[in-house]
């Protein structure tokens, strides 16, 4: 029974047990010595978060610990000699060590930062030179980090040697051998499941944003991580950096983060019902080609067609990213995403004025609906951020017979869910729901085979399928007495596969399609906006629809407005991509690397350093200004 190395398999998982212990352990005391700032109600909510914390903390420790783990299971033959395990001792605890230590000086950052510890607190220090000062302060400000280090040190080291293992010399060398492959392949499939945080294909690695899901309030989320977690997502990942390129007046003028919409009378409120369709391009719908002169364009989209003859629609509308979840912060919070990701950046976690705030400083019901398992895609952890007031996904919906077995529950019925719910809401209300179906790998209902238009491309069935799911939908809310006073914003998320050439230009690979639609004329929700707009006008837009006649933080502009007002498009393709007047500008943080005529959507002739004038040179210093006051407002939490 040696040779499969029972009692090494048991020694490794009560050693890598008793990290998770003490990980706990300062969770406790960070918690403790920082209660003024992160309020916890009771006993429950505490062991609530902690017991969260736990998929934080196996991340964390299995990052850690992956070499000790690799080194116990590998068959040396030589594993049990103590040596050997004299060296595993001293591996486990300077990683450990220098790990856990992390935790402890967050006791004392984190009343300066406010947040969990991030590689962005070492873009901060590499300017300062007084750090060794700074630390020694600090130490003698709050003794106590060190006194409850140590011995929470002392005492892990006390209980790692309270379980040994014994030398042994295996004489069934293809046993030992085989039980260590075999060893070795299950806890290797453990170690990626735990650091990834799930196994399951519909969830992303978990990440900072995630914590947000199990939290009352967003700065409780500081407890359910732990400090090497924060740390570990975020290296090699923040772009994130101040710039002083131009000054704050030449911002204030020609970026206008303020914007003012006054709107007398509108009464009652309208409620508001956004529909953000997952990978729903503009290329798939007939409504918003009408001008591309593609030849033989099909559309995929019968009903979003027909409702675009009623609705407001933008037909030269970009993306303000390439993924999901910066679709969500872009259509809601009007936050695009550049190099990097805003919402898996350190600086997620912190006030931001959007579309739910407004909403809910309005006293609207704000909902978000998703029909994914809970937390899929970072949405129940951003949705707390921005302040929704309820949440539905998955689990509340409560039939899996509806699961599609990869992403969530079908579009259509998780759209008649959808209706059903708001029809027993409280007017005015804001809901949200981010479909699923239009998704890799792009199936659809087995009852539904052969009802929609297959297509060159694999998507343009489950397009199809969506778009009917929409038509049920409406069909069905059109019944109920909140539709007629409601606004509904139908966005995609962002783009996926392509077909036609004019599609695979650079541009075009953020086209998607804007549409507002209400039953209600008072709104005035007809026509088409054939100058560039993208999702983050869509917040603003809805707010001056709504009449809420206070200042927004916005780089977006209303679509509605009677005022005239300056556009500049934004995203990212590794570099940030601006569209300002008749031209699109290429920069990469620092400098321009491509400035074209705004027709030029291929990037096909690159005028940098080949075509001077005023508005070109005005256009740069706009970008330029744009990236300043993003990079000024998201890095210095001013984002409310």
């Amino acid at each position: 029974m040696k040779e499969i190395r029972l009692q090494e398999v048991f020694t490794l998982f009560y050693r890598i047990f008793l990290a998770y212990f003490f990980y706990q352990i300062a969770r406790l005391l960070f918690w403790f010595f920082n209660k003024d700032l992160i309020r916890i109600d009771s006993v429950y909510d505490y062991l609530s978060l902690s017991f969260h914390g736990i998929a934080f903390d196996t991340t964390a420790i299995l990052y850690v610990n992956s070499l000790f783990i690799l080194l116990s299971l590998l068959p040396l033959v030589i594993n049990t000699k103590k040596y050997y395990q004299r060296f595993l001792f001293y591996l486990y605890f300077i990683t450990n060590g220098i790990a856990y230590g992390m935790n402890f000086g967050d006791f004392i950052y984190y009343r300066f930062s406010q947040a969990r510890l991030t590689t962005a607190a070492m873009n901060v220090a590499q300017h300062e030179n007084n750090l060794g000062k700074i630390f020694l302060v600090s130490v003698l400000e709050h003794p106590f980090v060190i006194v409850w280090f140590l011995v929470l040190m002392i005492s892990w080291i006390f209980l790692y040697k309270k379980v040994r293992v014994k030398e042994f010399c295996p004489q069934k060398k293809w046993v030992y051998f085989g039980s260590s492959v075999v060893s070795l392949c299950l806890v290797a499939t453990l170690v990626v499941g735990g650091i990834r945080g799930d196994f399951k294909h519909s969830t992303r690695p978990i990440n900072l944003v995630d914590a947000n899901r199990h939290v009352k309030n967003p700065l409780q989320a500081n407890v359910v991580l732990n400090s090497v977690f924060s740390f570990f997502r975020t290296m090699n990942t923040n772009n994130f950096k101040e710039v002083h390129f131009v000054d704050q007046t030449f911002i204030n003028e020609n970026v206008k983060t303020y914007k003012l919409y006054v709107r007398e009378n509108v009464e009652p409120k309208p409620n508001i019902v956004i529909f953000i369709l997952e990978s729903f391009g503009k290329e798939y719908s007939g409504a918003f080609n009408r001008n591309t002169q593609i030849k033989d364009f099909v559309s995929y989209t019968p009903f979003f067609d027909s409702l675009a003859t009623q609705s407001l629609i933008a037909t030269n509308a970009f993306a303000n990213g390439r993924q999901s979840i910066h679709g969500m912060s872009s259509v809601l919070a009007g936050i695009p995403s550049l190099k990097d990701a805003f919402t898996s950046s350190p600086y997620s976690n912190q006030k931001i004025q959007s579309i739910v705030s407004v909403s809910n400083d309005m006293g609207y019901d704000t909902s978000f609906f998703h029909g994914a398992p809970n937390g899929s895609m970072g949405f129940l952890g951003f949705g707390n951020i921005l302040g929704f007031k309820h949440y539905y996904g998955k689990t509340e919906y409560n039939n899996d017979a509806d699961f599609d077995g990869i992403w969530g529950i079908w579009d259509e019925p998780f759209f008649q869910y959808f209706a059903r719910t708001l029809n027993q809401k409280k007017t005015p209300f804001m809901a949200t729901l981010f479909s699923v179906s239009s998704h890799h790998p792009f199936k659809i209902p087995a009852k539904y085979e052969g009802k929609f238009k297959k297509g060159p491309l694999e998507i343009h069935e489950p397009i199809g399928y969506t778009d009917y799911a929409l038509k049920q939908f409406f069909k069905t809310a059109e019944k109920m007495p909140w539709f007629q006073n409601t606004i509904f914003v139908l966005v995609a998320d962002h783009t996926n596969q392509v077909g036609y050439p004019e599609y695979e230009k650079a541009m075009n690979r953020f086209a998607i399609p804007i549409l507002f639609y209400s039953p209600n004329p008072a709104y005035h929700l007809k026509g088409e906006i054939t100058e560039p707009a993208q999702q983050i006008d869509i917040y603003p837009t809805l707010a001056d629809l709504m009449g809420y006649n206070k200042k927004i933080r916005s780089w977006g502009r209303s679509l509605v407005s009677d005022k005239k007002e300056d556009y500049i498009i934004v995203n990212s393709s590794g570099v940030e991509q601006f569209i300002i007047g008749n031209y699109i500008y290429l920069f990469d943080g620092k400098d321009f690397t491509g400035i074209y005529d705004a027709k030029d959507l291929g990037y096909s002739h690159n005028l940098l350093g080949k075509t001077k004038s005023p508005e070109i040179e005005k256009g740069e210093m706009k970008a330029k200004a744009w990236y300043q006051d993003y990079m000024d407002r998201v890095i210095n939490r001013k984002l409310n």
